[in-house]
């Protein structure tokens, strides 16, 4: 269960522009601010069933999205490879490393 709702929170960085404003706001209450459904029910005057069934959807669009972009996965492998990156320049002298170190953070930053 925990792996499932770091890979939502994951996708829903990457994609939450493109979720419609209802999906946004269900996906933030129940996996950012841990509200139940009920809760989530209660304040929109709905039923637990419409949030549950608006999350499911938000969620089966989130993994779409990544299955079309996979802007996550690129991610994941951006990062692995730059942490491999920075396991070798442990060989190289202190300038050498102090560059490439240099170069690896601001790869990091991109977006």
């Amino acid at each position: 269960m925990l792996e499932k709702i770091l890979r939502v929170n994951a996708l829903y960085d990457f994609y939450q522009p493109l979720l419609t404003p209802k999906q946004q706001e269900y996906l933030d209450l129940y996996y950012l601010n841990d509200f139940s459904l009920g809760e989530i029910a209660e304040s929109h005057q709905v039923t637990r069933q419409a949030v549950y069934d608006n999350l499911k959807r938000a969620e089966k669009t989130l993994e779409a999205f990544e299955e079309k972009l996979g802007l996550f996965r690129k991610f994941n492998a951006r990062a692995a490879l730059i942490k491999e990156l920075r396991d070798q320049t442990a060989e190289l002298g202190s300038e050498e490393r102090r560059k490439l170190d240099a170069v690896l953070d601001r790869l990091e930053k991109l977006e």
